[in-house]
């Protein structure tokens, strides 16, 4: 099933790329993202997919698929860079699949470095940005109906002052 709502999202974000239009997908799913992100393959060479997350998801498989929720950076990762922002929970066979410095893990951004970790994300990404956010990556006193909560998440504000940056220095081209 997930299969195929991917391909029905890949259809119709194709088509709206087409149309010049900017692609965004609101739902309850993490694992359509990847049916999002197959038609900026063909239209973007330069772009970077900026996941603001609780977890890696950088599963190969989860639950006997690998179009899982657990899996969807595994996926995106086969297409473009990645960078995570705001991780608290990595499953141990996750960590392999990690990259070194494009991991902003929660407990790190709120040590008290002030907003330099901000400057560090928009460093990291190319000239196109695509950005997916599970909202979980919010702290769950802020968002506590989510499916599977971390404490010490973002706040509100801190991911508004990232996105506004990341939008005065790249160029978004969609996100969910």
């Amino acid at each position: 099933l997930l299969e195929v709502l991917g391909t029905f999202l890949e259809e119709r974000v194709e088509r709206l790329l087409a149309k010049k239009k900017f692609p965004v997908l609101l739902g309850g799913e993490h694992s359509v993202t990847i049916g999002a992100l197959r038609p900026f393959a063909d239209k973007y060479e330069n772009l970077t997919i900026l996941q603001l997350d609780a977890h890696a998801d950088l599963r190969d498989s989860y639950e006997g698929s690998t179009h899982n929720h657990a899996c969807v950076m595994a996926r995106a990762k086969e297409l473009f860079p990645i960078v995570q922002v705001g991780i608290r929970s990595v499953e141990a066979d996750e960590r392999k699949a990690m990259e070194a410095g494009r991991v902003f893990f929660a407990h790190s951004i709120f040590a008290g470095c002030g907003d330099e970790w901000i400057e560090q994300v928009v460093s990291l990404l190319t000239e196109n940005v695509y950005l997916t956010i599970d909202l979980d990556v919010f702290d769950p006193s802020i968002m506590p109906a989510t499916g599977t909560p971390e404490p010490g998440g973002m706040r509100w504000y801190e991911a508004l002052k990232l996105i506004r940056r990341i939008c005065a220095a790249r160029n978004l081209v969609g996100f969910d």
